[in-house]
């Protein structure tokens, strides 16, 4: 994944979208000041809640540059997402980054409680997605999309993510913070997790295909 050349989010005014996961959160920064945002727990509905919410920023979310989560997380909010901040980003002639949501995750649980972090969070078919990040916010292993079980025999001790409590529950040991990733976060984040490769980061095959077997993305 590259590094964007310059810090991110540190000059000018920059709009943050993450509509990855259950959570839809956007937030609009200025010289590396969060100035407003918006965040909501919908489960499902982002393509009818993400417009009004960056119209509901002051300017509508205007910004000299966007960043967006790329996953993984839901098959339809990833894309919502990334379409919008595309989008937003032609009209109004300004560049687009992404940034991996569980990276996002990782950083928003180090800056509560310092140290190697696992994430878990909701994947498909009964699957968490995971990956280990080390104290400095670099992901220490491949994103991995498994069942409870063996997600359950993964370290380090310190897990965070929404399905957190549950890894540590099940596993019987280890700290638990639960958290969904909030673009009001995104300041935490490692310059180095940022992309200009705007790619969905699916974290599994999507379960849709389209006719002779096709995968969307191959559309």
């Amino acid at each position: 994944m590259s590094e964007t050349s310059k810090p991110v989010l540190n000059e000018g005014r920059w709009l943050a979208i993450d509509a990855t996961t259950q959570a839809c959160s956007v937030a609009l920064f200025e010289q590396g000041a969060l100035v407003a945002g918006d965040y909501r727990l919908l489960g499902r509905g982002h393509a009818e809640a993400l417009v009004p919410m960056i119209a509901g920023l002051p300017d509508q979310g205007r910004a000299d540059g966007i960043v967006a989560g790329l996953g993984p997380g839901s098959f339809t909010g990833v894309r919502i997402g990334l379409a919008a901040a595309r989008a937003l980003g032609v009209a109004w002639g300004v560049p687009v980054l992404g940034y991996p949501t569980l990276s996002l995750i990782a950083a928003m649980a180090q800056a509560r409680q310092a140290g190697e972090v696992l994430i878990a969070t909701t994947g498909g078919h009964g699957e968490w997605f995971t990956q280990s990040f080390d104290a400095m916010g670099a992901a220490s292993s491949a994103l991995q999309s498994l069942p409870p079980a063996q997600a359950a025999e993964l370290a380090p001790e310190h897990v965070a993510g929404n399905e957190a409590e549950a890894l540590v529950a099940k596993r019987g040991f280890g700290s638990a913070t639960p958290l969904w990733p909030d673009a009001h976060e995104v300041l935490h984040l490692p310059q180095a997790c940022y992309t200009q490769d705007l790619s969905p980061l699916y974290g599994r095959a999507p379960d849709a295909r389209l006719p002779g077997g096709r995968l969307p993305s191959a559309a």
